[in-house]
């Protein structure tokens, strides 16, 4: 018989965990006589809410997983060949069973200390292997947060290593448009100008601290940038290239044509798209930046009995040492999708990666050479994997009739289409496009005729990638699961024991929430599909806004931040808006206080604030007088004050409605960290605090 969602057998229960008579002992300790007296004595009376939530009557684990069969059956998956930086992949089924639903993986802390972490350490150090051999650069970090962010990082390292004043940035016309979005949105805040400029002209004049590329281009364009890169270089410009790394298989790598910083997705290394994330990014960079570079580092050392082990490196440059002088705000990023990309690497080994890469790029040079002899215009030349088609007036006639057969492909413009292949492309999906252009293609006999490269001679990949020997030692699945077990086996994580760490990352996912992830109907939605094939996924993330609202008692909730970072840096930003809409564009400076997680003061700066730091006692509460005296002295420039809540040494500060109170008299507005908010939901609503 099905457990039901109350009694005994509770789901709740289970994934929390304590019994009744565990309860029982530890409300005795603390001297409570039932939860809700001990909620009653930690919560400040003004803040408590204990009122029922408006939420739907818990459900069982098998009728949640019928809840969301029902929700993905109502998405319509067809083949993606839309491109943009999101492309069909297949993860390896030893991966997907041994790290992405395997709580040994999943559940496991931010390796902050090495003992216990060497497992992830290693995988991750094979990320960064991975990433800096195909990109050809020294040093690489383990993981970002997508590629947008990753790139808007790389300007941020290219400002910050400038010798130059300026704050001029070069972008390509021809990178993906959700990248220029959010480099604009990063851009702004901090004063840096984005000049759209095309990199096959040459290098503009005028002064400027870095340009960024797409390697290959939006377009599926491959451009050889070494002449531009040059002239940058002696003009005191730094570069930065967004890349890909399956094409960096193939094509030479970006690091040896003269880019100082790479940076893209790692998504099609056995990702699922996912409708959009999470996926790990990368960034690498060339020697003398590494001080520089954003997120964590892995370095080898060695332990105290002289054997080599792995540690997080040169964490002075990061938030929670170097507070508002980091060089970002990001702490551990999409590790589990960076260690299940690297399991792809190690999985494939070299020779399977080009294979692939071979396959994929064959796949777009057969279709091309198709369609230009049934009388197309494929406007693009050289590529990898993408081309464009020009067929004027046709371009929704066509999209449509490629759905109506199961394709879906890229709108550009009126009389433009974009198509791209992957690695799950296959001659019946190129006869599918043809039909949409109504032309029968013959993809046999085109393949016998023989398939050219439209790679240029001089940018095919001619040096060995990926020669350590990880790479080469797992072909077998039997080989590949012992390699992964070894590795979990070195770390620490909830399937052996507590883990009584920051609360930030500890929410555990139990496995019935783990396993939806990889279905079909939502694991292989592309992010940029019609909306109508994406009703499913939409209704599940309109439900679970209008929750969340409802929880935090807040009136909007955006699930767009991918990371708590960015969360902070988005809310940082709509206060910003608040005030320039008032017309208090000159409210820039965000207090802090001196407890908080170092994070708080690294997403200020980046949103063009200046922190002013707010002094706490020794038990981490707000000082009320420093609070008074820093509200007085900047209160015509007061933007906001960022609190955690409870605090950061868990503590329910009784005078946090006085505290929003007082920032309010002076103008500003108040950031909530929701670090905690396992701890207030059901309790209080923090968008009630004041």
């Amino acid at each position: 018989m099905p457990h039901s969602a109350s009694g005994p057998h509770a789901f709740v229960d289970r994934h929390i965990g304590p019994s009744a008579r565990d309860l029982a002992y530890m409300l005795e300790r603390v001297g409570a006589s039932s939860l809700d007296d001990l909620a009653t004595q930690a919560i400040p009376h003004s803040i408590l809410d204990m009122a029922d939530i408006g939420l739907p009557e818990a459900a069982s684990e098998q009728e949640v997983l019928a809840e969301l069969r029902e929700l993905s059956s109502r998405n319509s998956v067809l083949v993606p060949m839309i491109g943009l930086g999101y492309s069909g992949t297949v993860t390896p089924p030893v991966v997907r069973r041994r790290v992405l639903e395997d709580p040994g993986w999943y559940t496991a802390y931010t390796p902050y200390q090495p003992e216990i972490s060497q497992g992830r350490l290693e995988a991750l150090l094979n990320f960064q292997t991975m990433v800096g051999d195909l990109t050809g650069l020294p040093v690489a970090n383990a993981s970002l947060l997508d590629e947008g962010t990753a790139v808007a990082e790389a300007m941020g390292l290219l400002n910050r290593a400038s010798k130059s004043s300026s704050r001029r940035f070069l972008v390509d016309h021809d990178v993906f448009p959700q990248t220029l979005a959010v480099l604009r949105t990063r851009a702004e805040a901090v004063g840096i100008d984005v000049e759209i400029f095309d990199a096959t002209q040459g290098l503009p004049a005028g002064e400027g601290f870095g340009l960024l590329v797409q390697y290959p281009a939006a377009s599926g364009e491959i451009h050889d940038h070494s002449v531009l890169f040059a002239a940058a270089r002696d003009a005191g410009v730094g570069v930065a290239v967004a890349a890909d790394l399956l094409a960096l298989t193939l094509v030479t790598a970006p690091g040896h044509q003269g880019a100082d910083v790479v940076v893209g997705s790692a998504q099609r290394f056995g990702v699922p798209m996912a409708f959009g994330g999470p996926h790990a990014a990368f960034m690498s960079v060339r020697e003398g930046l590494q001080r520089q570079i954003p997120g964590r580092l892995v370095g080898v050392s060695v332990d105290a009995d002289g054997r080599p082990a792995m540690r997080l490196a040169l964490q002075t440059r990061e938030q929670h040492i170097r507070r508002d002088k980091a060089t970002s705000n990001i702490c551990t990023a999409q590790v589990l999708l960076a260690v299940a990309a690297s399991m792809y690497a190690v999985h494939h080994g070299p020779d399977g990666l080009r294979a692939i890469a071979r396959h994929t790029h064959e796949t777009a040079a057969l279709l091309a050479q198709g369609l230009r002899e049934a009388g197309l215009t494929v406007v693009t030349t050289n590529f990898f994997d993408t081309i464009r088609v020009h067929a004027p007036g046709r371009s929704h006639a066509v999209l449509a009739a490629a759905a109506d057969l199961g394709v879906n492909l890229l709108h550009v413009d009126a009389d433009t289409v974009g198509i791209s292949t992957s690695e799950i492309t296959v001659d019946e999906h190129l006869r599918l496009v043809g039909l949409a252009y109504g032309v029968e293609l013959n993809i046999e006999q085109l393949r016998a005729g023989g398939v050219d490269t439209t790679v240029p001679s001089g940018l095919l990949r001619t040096d060995e990638i990926l020669t350590h020997p990880v790479f080469h030692e797992h072909r077998s699945e039997t080989s590949m699961l012992r390699y992964m077990r070894s590795l979990r086996d070195k770390d620490y994580a909830l399937d052996r024991g507590m883990i009584p760490l920051g609360s930030c990352t500890m929410k555990l996912n139990a496995a019935v929430e783990m396993e939806p992830i990889t279905w079909h109907r939502f694991a292989d939605l592309h992010p940029f599909v019609p909306l109508h094939q994406a009703r499913g996924t939409l209704a599940l993330v309109r439900q679970l806004e209008t929750w969340l609202c409802e929880v935090t008692g807040y009136d909007a909730v955006s699930l767009q931040p991918n990371a708590g970072s960015q969360g902070e840096f988005a809310g940082l930003l709509a206060i910003r808006a608040y005030h320039r809409a008032n017309g208090d564009d000159f409210r820039t400076v965000c207090l802090i206080p001196s407890s908080a997680h170092g994070t708080n003061a690294a997403s200020a700066v980046m949103a063009g604030m200046q922190v002013v730091v707010v002094a706490c006692d020794e038990s981490g509460n707000i000082d009320l007088a420093d609070l008074q005296a820093k509200l007085d002295e900047h209160s015509t420039h007061l933007a906001a004050l960022m609190i955690t809540y409870p605090s950061t040494h868990g503590v329910y500060e009784d005078t946090v409605t006085s505290v929003c109170a007082m920032v309010h008299e002076h103008g500003g507005q108040v950031y909530v960290d929701g670090a905690n908010l396992n701890a207030l939901v059901g309790l209080a609503r923090p968008g009630k605090l004041g």
